[in-house]
């Protein structure tokens, strides 16, 4: 298609960029048309139109609908990009019109929410009642890409397997423990290496969480796998199994120590050196966050 030289935002709007979302969504012209309250004729005109603008084929047509190209896969995820900061837009000016002071979107894993979140974030929103905070808990990984693609102000997790061209702070340290029941021949030790424990059941969790991430790295360099019996997707229901039986688990120190009523259970430190992990503050660039999203990194930052 031919290069037109004018600028971007004169050569699309935003009703078509939704038309387009909806049929990648949909992956029919009629059902997206359905779905917009628009005559597929009318849709399949603006679809034209955005190719032209953009000079590029976004859709690929088939038997059984349409989907994305390439090039229409790139629009795509910047479309939802726009239409997420439109939401956020929205919602922040609604909330200011309401008396608020701002907002800030935290993604966190579940080991900063765990150990270390609740307690700063209840600080923090004494000392400034006007800004609320949205958290979600999520996997480092998945941090990471929520930040990188602006659902998120900035996160705080691991960052071991490092975060690309994003900025980090420091925030806080946390150490991996074996969680054994009290009466296992480990919970005498003082401390006990990874690779003591591959030939334990373990109680694992989720694939890509940074700590099972860490585990399988751990055993595959020893030429070893895990014997992984069971996997969860939270801590407590990690003690829960290994308090009947179920095998040997890997949790921060601290997110043991909060859990009272974790059972029978003792935490044996591990003596390897990825054992000792750094949670960080991650950002697209700290200096450009709005204010009230730079006074919580600020807050967070004087809590290490």
């Amino acid at each position: 298609m031919p290069h037109i030289d004018r600028p971007l935002t004169r050569r699309m709007d935003l009703t078509s960029l939704q038309m387009f979302v909806a049929v990648c969504e949909t992956g029919s012209i009629g059902k997206a048309a359905e779905r917009e309250f628009i005559a597929p004729s009318a849709l399949s005109k603006r679809l034209s139109d955005l190719e032209l603008a953009l000079g590029s084929q976004l859709l690929q047509r088939h038997s059984r609908g349409v989907h994305p190209t390439p090039a229409g896969q790139s629009l795509l995820h910047h479309a939802r990009s726009v239409f997420f900061s439109l939401d956020r837009m929205h919602t922040e000016l609604t909330e200011y019109a309401d008396g608020a002071k701002g907002q800030v979107r935290v993604h966190a894993s579940i080991s900063a929410t765990v150990q270390f979140l609740p307690e700063d974030l209840g600080a923090f929103i004494r000392a400034h009642q006007g800004i609320k905070i949205d958290l979600e808990e999520h996997l480092s990984t998945e941090v990471i890409r929520a930040v990188e693609e602006g659902a998120a102000d900035f996160g705080v997790c691991n960052t071991a397997d490092g975060v690309g061209e994003l900025q980090t702070l420091p925030y806080r340290q946390d150490q991996l423990v074996l969680i054994v029941p009290r009466t296992h021949a480990l919970a005498r030790e003082p401390s006990v290496a990874f690779a003591d424990t591959l030939a334990l059941d373990h109680v694992g969790l989720h694939s890509n969480s940074s700590i099972y991430v860490a585990m399988r790295q751990a055993a595959t360099a020893l030429g070893q796998s895990i014997k992984l019996r069971i996997q969860v997707t939270g801590l407590d229901a990690m003690c829960r199994m290994i308090h009947n039986g179920l095998g040997v688990g890997v949790m921060p120190l601290r997110a043991f120590t909060l859990m009272h009523n974790a059972g029978e259970l003792a935490a044996v430190p591990l003596t390897d050196p990825w054992a000792h992990r750094r949670i960080e503050l991650v950002a697209r660039d700290f200096s450009t966050l709005p204010r009230s999203a730079r006074l919580l990194v600020d807050h967070l930052k004087s809590s290490l």
